[in-house]
């Protein structure tokens, strides 16, 4: 027979597990209702790769060692999608708001830490189908990909948790700006730098000296050093992976915690 404390925190255990699969599984109907979103998604991808990486294929300096170009950007190009896609997450925060949904949230039993933690594993459900969408485009334009099953796990994690990390960033900002015109300027402020002050077009040896530095603390530089140690045949990782996912976990903890204690603000 089972104490009546071991019981109750089994109940407990599942009242929360309930709440965070209800949160989740209502930010993912927004995808459902809107299949369009998907359509969309594959152009951004299939202009870097297609037009871009095309164009600067014949490019490949002696820090790129035996990779193409292509090879090099791919993984670049998959962080890049999921960063442009999950920087703007924290607009539906304001939207819910708007709506008055939010207001319902906030005021339920569930924990603020639970709220968050739902959006960012929705986040990274919703990121899935743009790592498809990547992986089908690299493998019919040749990139040499690496096709085992858990390299491509490798990849899937990675990308959840970076879809997590800008994800939950995004939310802390829509809390603090509260107006939706107001965080899309923000937001692009904020993805064109973390893009291109990252390894995802080059490497950081090319770079000055003062944008090497910015590379190093961008976490989307450590997100797709991992993806091209997961992706592309024979790449020498720049960082270590363990540097990799110790730093974004450390940061996704960081914002989620961050996110959790100003939750509630974004009603005043």
């Amino acid at each position: 027979m089972k104490s009546k404390q071991e019981f109750k925190g089994y109940e407990g255990f599942k009242r929360r597990l309930v709440q965070l699969t209800a949160i989740i599984e209502a930010d993912l109907r927004k995808l459902k209702h809107d299949p369009y979103e998907l359509m969309t998604r594959m152009v951004q991808p299939t202009i870097w790769l297609l037009i871009f990486g095309q164009a600067m294929s014949q490019m490949r300096p002696q820090q790129l060692s035996s990779l193409s170009y292509l090879d090099y950007i791919a993984p670049g190009v998959l962080a890049q999608s999921i960063l442009f896609i999950s920087i703007f997450f924290g607009i539906s925060l304001i939207w819910e708001r708007d709506m008055g949904v939010l207001h319902k949230i906030i005021v339920s039993p569930a924990p603020r830490i639970l709220l968050v933690a739902a959006r960012a594993i929705s986040a990274g459900l919703r990121s899935v189908p743009q790592l498809l969408i990547v992986y089908f485009i690299a493998f019919w334009l040749g990139i040499h990909l690496r096709l085992e099953f858990f390299a491509f796990i490798g990849v899937l994690f990675t990308v959840m948790i970076g879809a997590a990390i800008f994800s939950t960033f995004s939310s802390i900002v829509a809390i603090l700006v509260k107006k939706r015109e107001r965080f899309m300027g923000v937001g692009q402020v904020l993805a064109m730098p973390l893009f291109f002050a990252s390894n995802a077009l080059y490497p950081i040896e090319l770079m000055p000296k003062w944008l090497q530095f910015l590379s190093v603390i961008n976490p989307l530089t450590y997100q797709v050093d991992a993806l091209r140690s997961f992706m592309i045949t024979g790449h020498a990782s720049y960082f270590n992976l363990c540097i990799d996912f110790g730093l974004s976990l450390s940061l996704l903890f960081f914002f989620t915690i961050i996110a959790s204690f100003l939750y509630p603000k974004i009603l005043r």
